[in-house]
């Protein structure tokens, strides 16, 4: 069995919005240890690269419907046609259940660093100017933290194009084209929220294919800061890197992929292997394609 498994970390602001408070936009966050983090929902990113799959590489949207009373996938889609099914599963309870687990587990993208009650403050003033003789205009407060975050992708690659409940299989070389796909929809990932564009393409990457499908560097990632440096624990990724799978350490099968001047640390990470992003991927999709032994 082969796994792919990475854990990413990106830099950007104001990226999820819960329910509202009043006139006060509340970003969605968790409470760990005493203090709030913002996050992003697995869903919310699930839909940002379902989204660029279908931009960059025109793969439709699976179709849905309402016939059993829930919005869900139509009974004659397929991972043929879909790869949005192939990769993120589906549940069809028209006639019988009909359950294909995700392949591709997402998890939540948490921010690195604490939420500190930021708000922003505005009115609506530039329309409202737009009227004659008009003498006030809305006001609405909306949290803002801008901060690193991290999330983690881990996929079993050999489930990858077969469904047993429609007993399909696709392609070798349509598998390999779908995760390098979902890769470079990663690499390059962005997310439209309130009238800006905000970049989630990693800073820093850090995974590979793995005889094991454990996350390895899931909640394993932390950084702090300095006066004038970012550093990531490198303590703990080091003290991750040295676990044992079968017959390979998890080091042995890492990659790390940087921007370079984010974090001053890097080099302390005991992988063999960092290169800038570009590299780490191309290198990571050439590990797929020998995986699927397609050309």
């Amino acid at each position: 069995m082969s796994y792919l498994h990475i854990a990413v970390v990106f830099k950007a602001s104001n990226l999820n919005y819960g329910e509202g408070i009043g006139n006060i936009l509340s970003l969605k966050k968790i409470a760990v240890g005493g203090k709030n983090y913002s996050y992003i929902s697995r869903q919310a990113l699930r839909y940002d690269i379902v989204k660029m799959l279908k931009s960059m590489y025109q793969y439709e949207f699976a179709k849905v419907d309402k016939e059993s009373g829930v919005v869900q996938f139509s009974e004659d889609t397929t991972i043929t046609d879909y790869p949005e099914i192939d990769l993120f599963g589906y549940m069809k309870t028209t006639d019988s259940n009909k359950i294909r687990k995700a392949i591709v587990r997402l998890t939540d993208a948490t921010s690195l660093e604490a939420f500190h009650n930021e708000i922003d403050f505005a009115t609506n003033k530039g329309l409202a100017d737009r009227i004659p003789n008009n003498i006030g205009n809305d006001i609405f407060q909306a949290e803002i933290h801008k901060a690193h975050y991290s999330y983690t992708l881990t996929c079993n690659l050999d489930d990858i194009g077969k469904d047993e409940v429609y007993k399909i299989e696709i392609p070798q070389q349509e598998k390999t084209k779908r995760i390098h796909a979902l890769l470079d929809v990663i690499k390059l990932l962005y997310r439209d929220i309130r009238g800006k564009r905000e970049n989630l393409s990693p800073l820093f990457v850090i995974g590979g294919v793995y005889d094991v499908g454990n996350p390895f560097f899931y909640n394993r990632l932390k950084i702090a800061f300095t006066k004038d440096k970012v550093l990531l624990d490198t303590n703990m990724l080091n003290s991750v890197v040295k676990i044992k799978t079968f017959d390979n350490t998890v080091g042995e099968q890492t990659s790390v992929g940087y921007i370079e001047g984010e974090f001053n640390n890097v080099e302390m990470i005991n992988v063999k292997n960092k290169t800038d992003i570009e590299t780490f991927f191309e290198n990571l999709k050439a590990k797929i394609q020998r995986n699927y032994g397609s050309k």
